[in-house]
């Protein structure tokens, strides 16, 4: 019997195609309103969910780690920041530093987060579904749909929302 997650995974990958028709028509022609509208559907969709039953993106996908991330993060593990990087980081082919490996080191089996307080900055704004701009992130939006349920749920709203 499939999973939630995998039945996500299922739903985004059938409305991938869709999604991304959806997207290129808001890339060529963003509406006015498509920032307010997100966030506002961001808002509803995050009042019925609850990550802690998920932690999908902390399960499956690594965030960026910048260079104040790192020292904090560092800081607060008591660690020098090269240590850190040494011990948990490493360059991706964009010259970003992500995780060595998923799950999250810091996930805990109750899906907490153990440095939540001190979390990278991509972490807080996950699923990005409220960003000032979303017409500038459609393409890491359309990759989220297949990790996050309410990044798919904000996206179907919003096809709904503002037709194409």
């Amino acid at each position: 019997m499939p999973t939630r997650l995998q039945h996500l995974r299922q739903r985004a990958k059938s409305d991938k195609r869709a999604n991304k028709k959806y997207f290129q028509k808001l890339k060529k022609k963003p509406p006015r309103q498509l920032d307010a509208t997100v966030a506002q559907l961001h808002d509803e969709v995050f009042e019925e969910t609850d990550c802690l039953q998920c932690a999908n993106c902390c399960k499956s996908a690594s965030p960026i780690f910048r260079d104040r991330d790192i020292e904090r993060i560092a800081s607060h593990l008591k660690m020098r920041p090269a240590e850190f990087v040494s011990q948990y980081l490493h360059l991706d082919d964009e010259g970003d530093y992500v995780l060595n490996e998923t799950p999250c080191p810091f996930l805990g089996s109750d899906n907490y987060c153990s440095i939540y307080e001190y979390r990278p900055k991509a972490c807080a704004e996950y699923p990005h579904t409220n960003h000032k701009g979303f017409h500038q992130i459609l393409d890491l939006t359309l990759k989220n749909t297949t990790i996050c349920p309410a990044a798919y749920e904000v996206v179907k709203r919003l096809r709904e929302a503002l037709p194409g």
